[in-house]
């Protein structure tokens, strides 16, 4: 049983507990953003009982790492502050620990790997820090760090293995616990696990029996096989890219050890789903790794059955361009969306009396190319691709039965899952 007076200390000589994270949180006041905590309606209703969402997505950077990257930073001695910081990441810690480096005056540099988003890059930049692209994941950059922090005496901001880093990350579960009374659940993304190490910590000493939940990809199960005595294989790219970590911190990973109940797999295609959802029915917009929590919850209902469930939508650093192509995809998969191929005569008024059909019977045309270089089609037709949505299978039946009834050949020709 975990209590207040539990005590986690490390070669730092640095103690994490309730009191240090409490401490910290009183620091934070003014300095960040204090996240709404909702209830979601369409969860809820999804478990049969109670889920509640964090939105640290809202925060400044649009992400809770600038807890984390403050109560670091604002603790360096005036000699370290001088001689600047540097950290490693894929995108959101790179952009808080920019963010309170600025603000503090502190010179900052960031390596990142050579594929991270290029907005998260750009982003980045526009703080004032040096950015270094240098390794394909997060652990091949730790190396190149490693060298820069010998050579030119920089302060490393960990993004998840230091202590001051999960006593940052812990404040975000003081104000969750705070928030919402008597959580039986708190389900929370990992990656290196500052974040659950930190919440986990708080929420145990308030509460010993809550039950602490840890969310990766399948992709990227490394803290998974921590606790799990596993070895999954860990690679490839995911959509979660704020928690591909292959090698977990140390740190936390005793921590996790002593306080997380379980570690739940999500792929791919539940992460889209989750990210939908969210925007669809709360209009909460979440990248991967922010939308993992709800992505486990929608998995596992029979798990989260009747109970009383937090979970943190960590971060909001998503391309526009692949927010858009999930919601288009998900328009699809639900069969709200298609694409059909019309064959006509090639005469004027013909694309207009097409597009006027579409629209009576209440579809919305996305996309529409005219196509005249088939080599199977006659000089004299065409053929028109139209992706349409609407309001759900039957409603899309419904416009190519108005389209052929008018004379069109029509055939859809984009599988839905």
């Amino acid at each position: 049983m975990v209590n207040k007076e539990l005590k986690i200390s490390f070669t730092k000589k640095m103690t994490i507990n309730i009191d240090t994270i409490t401490h910290a949180s009183k620091e934070l006041i003014g300095n960040i953003i204090r996240t709404p905590t909702i209830r979601s309606q369409h969860l809820s209703s999804e478990i049969n009982g109670e889920v509640f969402l964090k939105l640290e997505n809202l925060q400044y950077t649009s992400s809770f790492k600038v807890r984390g990257a403050y109560t670091s930073i604002t603790r360096l001695k005036e000699e370290q502050k001088k001689m600047g910081v540097i950290a490693m990441s894929a995108g959101n810690h790179a952009q808080a620990v920019a963010w309170w480096a600025k603000k503090e005056r502190v010179k900052a540099t960031i390596v990142m790997p050579e594929h991270a988003p290029l907005f998260k890059v750009m982003k980045t930049k526009s703080l004032g820090a040096d950015v270094i692209l240098r390794g394909r994941t997060l652990n091949e950059s730790q190396n190149y760090v490693s060298e820069l922090v010998n050579d030119k005496k920089l302060s490393l901001i960990h993004p998840y293995d230091d202590p001051n880093v999960v006593i940052g990350q812990g404040t975000l579960g003081l104000e969750f616990m705070e928030d919402i009374k008597d959580l039986d659940l708190i389900v929370i993304p990992i990656g290196g696990g500052g974040l659950i190490s930190g919440i986990s910590i708080v929420a145990k000493a308030l509460n010993p029996n809550i039950k602490i939940y840890g969310v990766q990809t399948e992709k990227f199960p490394s803290m998974y096989n921590v606790l799990h005595k596993k070895d999954l294989e860990i690679l490839g790219d995911t959509l979660a890219d704020g928690i591909a970590v292959k090698r977990p911190g140390k740190i936390t990973s005793e921590i996790i050890k002593d306080h997380v109940d379980d570690i739940l797999l999500i792929n791919e295609f539940e992460l889209e789903k989750a990210i939908s959802t969210l925007f669809e029915n709360e209009r909460v917009v979440a990248e991967g790794a922010g939308a993992a929590g709800v992505a486990a919850i929608i998995k596992n209902k029979n798990t989260f059955s009747g109970k009383k469930v937090g979970t943190v939508i960590c971060g909001g650093n998503i391309d526009a361009r692949l927010f858009a192509s999930i919601l288009n995809r998900k328009l699809l998969m639900d069969g709200r969306m298609t694409k059909v191929r019309i064959d006509i005569i090639d005469e004027p008024g013909m694309l207009a009396r097409i597009s006027n059909l579409i629209a009576r019977y209440g579809g919305n045309i996305i996309e529409i190319y005219h196509q005249r270089m088939f080599n199977d089609v006659p000089v004299k037709n065409a053929k028109i691709d139209a992706i349409i949505e609407a309001l759900s299978v039957e409603h899309i039946a419904s416009i190519i039965k108005a389209l052929r009834e008018d004379g069109f050949q029509v055939s859809e020709i984009m599988e839905r899952s």
